[in-house]
């Protein structure tokens, strides 16, 4: 089967037990997985201090591993983005190597993307998506077992009745994206992809609606949501209203206000984010985006 290397390239990882479940649950299915040394570390909140974790990077890139997979997310990439070894990225990426991670990891996708060209994995995360006390996902793991035998060529999610009316076909448009917040973050400096004609996916977690239409109101005075073909609604978790003072005010309404405020469809319902159903989605490549009625298809073939 495949080579896992396991990294932390961000938090601390406080759920020991996740981690050990899912390192059990990799190794139950037949995978070599190989633990980075400072997979443990712990700096502040952090998975060790910045050259701990610029070091650990290093490592899974020159690790000859098939799949380079975080132990979680949270924070600590973009303070390192100057410092990462882009040419030995690229070279594993180049030689088989699939990065994979969401999250805090939306930094080192979209830099890579930025500064080598080079395609990385939106997808899941050891401990959040392997090590749960139930049995992982079987859409993740499904997605995850076609990536490793290179025979995932894209996806499908049923949209909601709303969005059938608007047939949608695009080709050949570069797939980029992942966290809004982290994604935002990096708008102005040179780990921002350029992409025009593309196919925007966007999900985050524990961020109020008026947040989220905060930070794309910001992508939207700065050009970038125009310059897209479509925009694409993964998965907004583990907010809370206020009834009280929303007023209404909620998820929906920003889908509606961002609708009004450009051209491109604005689509909804793909299974990525912080929820145990994700897919995976390949940061960097040309896909095709088709929908009819409420099915939606995304295909990149092979890559």
């Amino acid at each position: 089967m495949a080579h896992i290397y396991i990294f932390s390239p961000s938090s601390a990882v406080r759920d020991k037990a996740a981690f050990r479940r899912g390192l059990k649950r990799l190794q139950a299915q037949g995978h070599e997985v190989e633990v980075d040394e400072a997979a443990l570390s712990s700096h502040m909140r952090f998975a060790g201090d910045d050259a701990t974790r610029i070091a650990a990077i290093g490592r899974a890139a020159a690790s000859g591993a098939n799949v380079a997979l975080i132990t979680r997310g949270g924070y600590g990439l973009t303070r390192i983005l100057p410092a990462l070894p882009y040419k030995a990225i690229a070279k594993a990426i180049d030689g088989g190597m699939q990065f994979v991670g969401l999250s805090d990891f939306t930094a080192f996708q979209l830099a890579v993307m930025a500064k080598t060209e080079r395609i990385t994995w939106q997808g899941p995360a050891l401990g959040e998506d392997f090590g749960t006390a139930d049995e992982p996902d079987d859409i993740m793991q499904a997605c995850f077992d076609d990536l490793l035998l290179e025979q995932g060529e894209g996806i499908g999610w049923q949209l909601p009745k709303g969005e059938a009316e608007r047939r949608v076909k695009l080709n050949s448009a570069i797939l980029w994206g992942g966290n809004l917040t982290v994604l935002t973050s990096l708008l102005g400096t040179p780990y921002f992809p350029q992409v025009k004609g593309g196919v925007l996916f966007l999900e985050d977690v524990g961020e109020h609606p008026y947040r989220i239409e905060r930070m794309l109101t910001q992508l939207l005075h700065a050009g970038v949501l125009a310059q897209q073909k479509a925009i694409v609604f993964g998965q907004f978790t583990n907010y809370k209203l206020v009834p009280a003072h929303d007023k209404g005010f909620k998820l929906a309404t920003v889908v509606e206000w961002l609708r009004s405020q450009i051209k491109a469809p604005v689509m909804t319902g793909l299974p990525m984010g912080h929820v145990a159903t994700k897919v995976l989605l390949p940061v960097g490549a040309k896909v095709d985006l088709v929908t009819e009625g409420r099915d939606a298809l995304m295909v990149w073939g092979h890559i």
